[in-house]
């Protein structure tokens, strides 16, 4: 067996034989059926190639596949995806983990959760192919999102279509179709990506690491389309920052352009009022406390009362002051805008970076060219930060819309260069199949082997 595609159809049919079914399939059941087995092997291939301990889940509420039918894939069904689960277990292909439940009082729950069995495992390692080099994402799938807070959670919702959410839909195909067609990768050895992985499985705010996931879904908050709308679910968004100069474009180094002070130019701008040279943060309390102020400047510009409480994730050990003298310090800092801080008004913020973030992405992969987006900073082949294309395309998206000129920080451009891989790593050792970076060269090996 050498494709994934040829061990899904022989996961059905022996599916198929193993149910001795009474009554045979029709053609639209059949088709439908294979889909749902192709779906969940899919989703357990991928996991193979994050860890181990990365399981599936699937969702056994029937209602789930009618509701909300904007979002869900019309080719995967209830009946279907429940005979595909079942017929993995009769063939010890999969193992359940964890049993799923509802709390119909506290209206809570969680999923079945499942994992591929050592037999299943086997099949995986004997394919001659990765999950990031042989399945194309659904480009077609519906990629704007609302969600709102409904009973204190947070959850999807529908809407009408306009033509706004048909144009952000239409941009984003356009961007995605250019990063499913590139190979972008993460440059580590093969023993710190592991570790790595086995980091942001025990992190409750990230994900490991799937290479397949490239394609950006835009997700609107408050069941507004003024709010939120930032890009989200690429892969390279969950890489701790320290990692992030290792990703690579197609095998070849990147460079990474970050927005100097976004929100402070960005709000400024908005009520026309000038925010001057000295940084919006160290001008609070000094360089050393710049991080700190900045994370208390943004969630002040977020909330939506006066937070008299501390925010949960903020340390001030070092800072040697109490909240509410940060809090006062930050304020008398920007008497300008004293009076737009708790005002919700970082939701507002978030929609227009995605619209400048959008600008940026497209223009690049309008030419074939991805330009990854991490919120306010944006990762390229090295080329487009070494001639200043990418600094240019940064600042020119912020005068479009502010009509305003911002810095572009280089602060996060990668550290690692070409010379300084030549000077400090054998690159016979990096280059060849087996050796520290062996899994790495084996997936784009195989990118250019297919893409060739």
């Amino acid at each position: 067996m050498n494709s994934f595609e040829e061990l899904c159809l022989k996961v059905s049919h022996n599916i198929d034989a193993k149910e001795q079914r009474i009554r045979s399939r029709t053609e639209q059941e059949q088709v439908r059926f294979n889909y749902a087995v192709t779906y969940l092997l899919t989703d357990l291939w991928k996991k193979h190639f994050t860890h181990r301990d990365n399981h599936s889940s699937i969702q056994k509420n029937k209602n789930y596949y009618s509701a909300l039918q904007i979002y869900h894939d019309p080719n995967l069904t209830y009946r279907m995806i429940i005979q595909a689960f079942d017929g993995l277990q009769k063939l010890n292909l999969i193992l359940v983990t964890k049993e799923g439940h509802y709390d119909r009082i506290k209206m809570e729950g969680s999923l079945t959760r499942f994992k591929a069995t050592d037999d299943l495992s086997e099949l995986f390692d004997e394919l001659d192919s990765h999950p990031a080099v042989t399945l194309n994402p659904n480009i077609n799938a519906n990629t704007i999102l609302l969600r709102n807070i409904v009973d204190g959670r947070r959850t999807l919702v529908t809407y009408q279509e306009d033509k706004d959410t048909e144009l952000w839909r239409d941009n984003l195909k356009k961007i995605n179709t250019c990063f499913s067609q590139h190979m972008i990768d993460l440059r580590i050895k093969d023993e710190e990506y592991q570790s790595l992985q086995e980091r942001l499985l025990m992190d409750n705010d990230k994900e490991p690491i799937d290479l397949t996931q490239k394609v950006l879904v835009r997700i609107f908050i408050n069941n507004s389309f003024a709010d939120g709308g930032r890009f989200y679910r690429g892969w390279w968004q969950n890489v701790p920052s320290e990692y992030r100069p290792y990703i690579t474009i197609n095998s070849k180094l990147t460079q990474e352009h970050d927005y100097s002070q976004l929100n402070p130019n960005m709000i400024y701008s908005l009520y026309n009022h000038e925010l001057g040279s000295e940084d919006a943060y160290t001008r609070v309390l000094g360089p050393e406390h710049r991080e700190t102020v900045k994370e208390a400047f943004n969630a002040m510009f977020q909330a939506n009362t006066e937070l008299n409480s501390k925010p949960s994730k903020l340390n001030l050990d070092e800072v040697g002051m109490s909240w509410r003298e940060l809090r006062e310090a930050i304020l008398n800092a920007h008497k300008p805008i004293r009076n737009l801080f708790f005002t919700g008004l970082g939701n507002r913020l978030q929609f227009e970076d995605s619209i400048i973030a959008e600008s940026i992405m497209l223009q690049f992969a309008k030419m074939d060219y991805p330009a990854l987006p991490i919120h306010d900073s944006f990762i390229m082949h090295h080329a487009f930060g070494n001639s200043g294309e990418l600094e240019e395309a940064m600042r020119r998206a912020f005068y479009e819309r502010f009509n305003r000129d911002i810095g572009i920080s280089r602060e996060l451009v990668t550290t690692h260069s070409i010379s300084e891989i030549n000077k400090n790593e054998d690159l016979s050792d990096v280059f060849k199949a087996d050796g520290p970076y062996s899994l790495y060269n084996k997936r784009n090996d195989l990118w250019f082997s297919k893409n060739r």
